[in-house]
C-alpha cells in the first residue's frame, strides 16, 4: 500500500511512473502472501492507477548477499536484522541498477523517511510520521545509492496513506503492514529457521549455574526475552523469566527474574560503520538507537584506529544485543550506523 500511494503521490507531481515488483524469495508456503499473490496486487493496482508494471527476479541475490548472511549470524548465536542488508544490498543494489537499466532517472519507495540534496550531499531525514519513520532500516546507505532517491512519503502520515488508499479503491488498502522477515513473510520464524539450521537442545540455567528447564536451541532466543521460554511460574511481568545469556561454548541459555540490572549496558562496540554523509569527527556527542522501536539515546561516540566505534551510554540500557544495528542521528538526519559487536556491562 505504501509503494501505491507512492505511485500515485509520483504521477500527480507529473513524474512518468513505472512500477517495478521484485521477487526475493522462491516459497510455496500455504498460510503466508506468497510472491505470486503480491504480484497480482500489484498488477492490479497499476491498472487502477493506469502505469506499466515489470517484474524481476533477486531471489539469486538475496540468497548470496542477505539470507547467507542472516543464517551465519544466528549459527554464531547472534541477533541479526536482515531488513537492513536487504535494503544496501537488494533494493539500492540490483533493484537501483536494474531501474537504471530501463532508462529511470530515479527509483522510489515507499520507505517513511526523508532525503535532501543541496551541494551535492545527499542526507537521509526522519519522516514527518516518527511512529511510522523507518531511517533505522536504511543505516548503511552510501551517497552514491541515495543521489537518485526520491521518498514521497516524507511528510505524509501514515493515517493519510490509508486514506490515500480507500479513496483510490486500490485493492490493497486494507493490508496489514508486513512484520516478517523481509521478502520471506509472516510465517512462523522457529519452524522457518529450522528448516535452513540444525537446533540442538540444552539446559536452561539461572545466572548461579541451576538448572531450571531446557532449551530448544539457542537459535531460537534473544536477549531480554520472556515469552516463550516454557519454565511457567509466576504472571506477574516483574518476576517472569527472561534471558540474560546465551553460553554458545557450553550450549546453555542463561535467565533470571525479578531484577533486571542484569540486562543492563553501558556501552558497545561497533564495526561496519556507514556514515551517510561523512563521519562526523573521531569524537563525538549524537543521539542512537539500538533497536528499531525504541526511543533515541545520548551516547558519546570515539572511533577507533581499525575503524569500529566505541559507543559510550548516557544512561544505562536494557538488552542491547549483538549482531543487531545501533543508528546514529543529529537531530532531524540519520548519521549512519554499524553492527553491534560486544557490549560491556
Amino acid at each position: 500500500m505504501d509503494s501505491a500511494v507512492s505511485a500515485h503521490l509520483l504521477k500527480q507531481q507529473g513524474y512518468n511512473v513505472v512500477a517495478l515488483f521484485m521477487h526475493n524469495w522462491e516459497e510455496t508456503d500455504d498460510g503466508c502472501c506468497t510472491a505470486e499473490q503480491d504480484y497480482e496486487d500489484v498488477k492490479r493496482v497499476s491498472d487502477k492507477l493506469g502505469i506499466p508494471y515489470y517484474s524481476v527476479n533477486f531471489a539469486k541475490e538475496y540468497k548470496e548477499r542477505v539470507f547467507s548472511y542472516f543464517l551465519d549470524e544466528y549459527r554464531k548465536g547472534r541477533t541479526p536484522n536482515p531488513d537492513v542488508l536487504c535494503n544496501r544490498e537488494i533494493k539500492f543494489g540490483p533493484f537501483l541498477q536494474y531501474a537504471k537499466a530501463l532508462g529511470a532517472d530515479y527509483i522510489a519507495t515507499g520507505h517513511y523517511c526523508g532525503i535532501s540534496h543541496e551541494g551535492g550531499v545527499h542526507r537521509l531525514l526522519k519522516a514527518a510520521d516518527q511512529s511510522k519513520d523507518q531511517t533505522y532500516f536504511l543505516n548503511q546507505l552510501t551517497q552514491k545509492q541515495l543521489a537518485d532517491v526520491l521518498f514521497p512519503l516524507a511528510n505524509v502520515q501514515k493515517t493519510e496513506v490509508r486514506k490515500i488508499a480507500d479513496e483510490l479503491e486500490l485493492v490493497n488498502a486494507k493490508k496489514k503492514d508486513s512484520t516478517g522477515i523481509c521478502f520471506i513473510g509472516e510465517r512462523n520464524f522457529r519452524n522457518f529457521l529450522h528448516e535452513y539450521l540444525p537446533n540442538q537442545a540444552g539446559e536452561i540455567v539461572t545466572t548461579d549455574g541451576k538448572v531450571v528447564g531446557e532449551h530448544i536451541g539457542l537459535m531460537y532466543y534473544t536477549l531480554g526475552q520472556r515469552r516463550g521460554l516454557g519454565l511457567g511460574g509466576t504472571t506477574d511481568s516483574q518476576d517472569r523469566w527472561f534471558v540474560v545469556e546465551k553460553d554458545m561454548a557450553n550450549n546453555r541459555l542463561v535467565v533470571s527474574h525479578g531484577d533486571e540490572s542484569v540486562l543492563m549496558s553501558k556501552s558497545l562496540t561497533a564495526s561496519t560503520l556507514n556514515w551517510i554523509p561523512s563521519l562526523p569527527g573521531r569524537q563525538f556527542t549524537c543521539r542512537a538507537k539500538f533497536r528499531y522501536r525504541q526511543p533515541e539515546q545520548g551516547v558519546d561516540v570515539t572511533i577507533n584506529d581499525d575503524g569500529t566505534a566505541n559507543v559510550l551510554f548516557h544512561e544505562p540500557q536494557r538488552a542491547v544485543t549483538p549482531g543487531q544495528f545501533v543508528v546514529f542521528y543529529d537531530d532531524t538526519a540519520c548519521l549512519g550506523g554499524g553492527i553491534i559487536e560486544t557490549v560491556t556491562k
